[in-house]
């Protein structure tokens, strides 16, 4: 099995770096308000109308996401705020929040269940906020929805991806029920194996909505692996364990290239793998992940061998 080092080790063939090129077209990014703050203005990091996920962090006040929201869009990028079903302690509360967002011109959201161990009104679960009507009403035309490939201790703490893979589907199911175009956005992974056998399981269970793939942007390893230790990320944890003894290690430096060299590769491969776009995590700060995603794009594509 692959550990994290060989991201850093193993070099990609140029043809593969090619293909990377091309399966970055339409990356997206998330950002916090707090991060969002430091960046004087996205337009010199990112192409105009990239999509950005506002994430909401549990404590950081509405306000201060409404107004990073409304300052992406101004600053001419499709905004997509995360909508936390156990933050949200009313349904009254559930309409400002999306009133608020149209009245910004946004008309996106990755709804959730939210890390919140005790909910602050009556919604448990994302199906409770897409049922409830409100994204229709607000004339909403993107709704995503989160997946896991390795899993999600908060929805099977025994192991698994049973009960994730049921309340998958119902999510998917839903897309019957809205306009909305809908997707599935990953939580941020390392190893190709473990994609593709989620991949295979959602597909068997009748999920057909694309994949946003979550990757970790540039970061050196030990800011990699405090993330993946606090997210659950089964791969970085195997790793942590087999080189605890080894410090030197967490000074090396990280890069996805090679991941995402390989999806490419097996997209190119297999074209109905459900991967359609890669969505970064900037573990390593937003202008070391734009930067790396701006020089992968500009590579010159080579022709395939």
């Amino acid at each position: 099995m692959a550990s994290i080092l060989d991201f850093v080790r193993r070099k990609p063939a140029p043809a593969a770096r090619s293909d990377v090129s091309g399966f970055l077209e339409d990356f997206s990014i998330e950002v916090m308000p707090r991060t969002a703050a430091k960046i004087a203005d996205f337009r010199a990091l990112l192409p105009a109308g990239t999509r950005v996920y506002l994430a909401h962090i549990d404590g950081t006040p509405f306000d201060e996401m409404l107004a990073a929201a409304r300052r992406l869009t101004d600053e001419g990028f499709a905004v997509m705020p995360h909508m936390p079903a156990r933050g949200i302690a009313s349904a009254a509360e559930l309409e400002a929040r999306t009133a608020a967002y149209a009245d910004a011109g946004i008309r996106q959201a990755l709804v959730i269940a939210g890390g919140i161990a005790t909910p602050r009104g009556p919604f448990t679960e994302a199906l409770q906020l897409l049922r409830s009507g409100v994204f229709d009403r607000h004339g909403f035309t993107h709704l995503h929805v989160a997946g896991h490939p390795e899993g999600n201790a908060d929805i099977d703490p025994a192991g698994g991806d049973g009960r994730a893979l049921a309340a998958l589907k119902a999510k998917a199911d839903f897309q019957a029920e809205t306009d909305a175009a809908m997707a599935i956005t990953t939580q941020f992974c390392f190893e190709m194996a473990p994609v593709v056998a989620w991949a295979d399981r959602i597909r068997a269970a009748g999920v057909t909505l694309p994949v946003h793939l979550g990757v970790a942007g540039p970061a050196k390893l030990q800011t990699l692996l405090r993330f993946a230790l606090s997210c659950g990320v089964g791969p970085s944890l195997r790793v942590l364990q087999r080189r605890a003894a080894d410090l030197t290690t967490l000074m090396l430096p990280f890069e996805p290239t090679h991941f995402l060299a390989e999806l490419a590769a097996h997209k190119a491969a297999h074209p109905d793998f459900p991967v359609a776009r890669v969505h970064f995590f900037p573990l390593g700060g937003i202008a070391a992940t734009t930067g790396y995603a701006g020089a992968t794009l500009a590579r010159p594509q080579r022709a395939r061998a």
